[in-house]
């Protein structure tokens, strides 16, 4: 029964996500892009520079353009994912018909910004809700693994193609501005599935490393893992390793603790995309 009540519970979750992504992309793009004729990059920006080029509906070049990405997200990530994206994006194409979204304003750097927000925070809420109105991270996903190239080094590559094509067959200034368009929205996007509160792992290996462990532990309230180790280069034996995670806001206060507990510290930083449990997630951010 609890089963059942949790999988309803995420299942609304994650409909609402999207319905918002969907309102949020459809106002990025009636209010401020199609009106002006902007594009943006992806899969997106390659239906916005199909529209301008030929006039056709962007309502129904989303659904086409986006089909073979639907089948890559299928053989890539899964029926349930492709069957969610295949709804979303079939609500946008709605969306765009039926939504009365107008036009907010006529200048060109708040349409490309603006344009840029509102549409990454559709991407945005829509990746939060397990599904993709832009096949670009899923084309990138499947070429990086029969590839040596990076799902970044991909997306980064097909957007310059992107713009190059705005560039030759628009005019530069569109594509200059598609440009800060992307950053716009790339940006939002970062925002939104990574959050305020991007966590870090820390790694700290210092001779000070219990007043460091006993910092984190009472004055943070976070959780510690010692790793024991051996030093390399000065062949050091028993080396506590201290790992730890924190948010993005939490990291300056550790830092600063670390250097005046420890200067000559060693401490390496990563980020991290996804956290499950542990003390950080139950602990309020101070």
């Amino acid at each position: 029964m609890e089963n059942i009540k949790n999988k309803n519970t995420r299942f609304l979750k994650e409909g609402a996500l999207i319905i918002c992504g969907v309102i949020s992309a459809c106002f990025g793009l009636k209010s401020f892009l199609l009106p002006s004729h902007f594009i943006d990059g992806g899969v997106t920006g390659i239906s916005l520079l199909v529209r301008a080029l030929t006039g056709w509906n962007l309502s129904y070049l989303i659904i086409i353009i986006n089909i073979p990405f639907i089948i890559m997200g299928y053989k890539q990530i899964g029926k349930g994912f492709a069957i969610k994206t295949t709804i979303a994006i079939a609500l946008l194409s709605i969306a765009l018909i039926v939504l009365p979204f107008n036009p907010i304003t006529h200048d060109k750097l708040l349409i490309a910004f603006f344009g840029g927000f509102f549409l990454g925070g559709g991407i945005g809420l829509a990746m939060r809700g397990g599904c993709v109105i832009d096949g670009t991270e899923v084309l990138a996903l499947y070429i990086s693994r029969n590839s040596m190239l990076t799902v970044g080094n991909i997306i980064l590559i097909l957007n310059i193609i992107i713009f190059a094509f705005a560039a030759y067959f628009l005019n530069i200034e569109t594509a200059l501005y598609a440009i800060l368009t992307y950053l716009s929205a790339s940006n939002t996007v970062d925002f939104i599935v990574n959050g305020l509160e991007a966590y870090t792992g820390v790694t700290i290996i210092s001779e000070k490393n219990d007043d460091i462990k006993h910092f984190i532990i009472n004055n943070m309230k976070r959780g510690v893992t010692v790793y024991k180790g051996e030093g390399g280069y000065l062949e050091k034996k028993d080396i506590d390793i201290i790992y730890t995670v924190v948010t993005k806001l939490e990291m300056s206060k550790l830092q600063s603790e670390i250097r005046q507990i420890d200067p000559d510290a060693f401490v390496v930083q990563q980020q991290i995309a996804d956290l499950k449990g542990g003390v950080v997630k139950r602990q309020a951010l101070h």
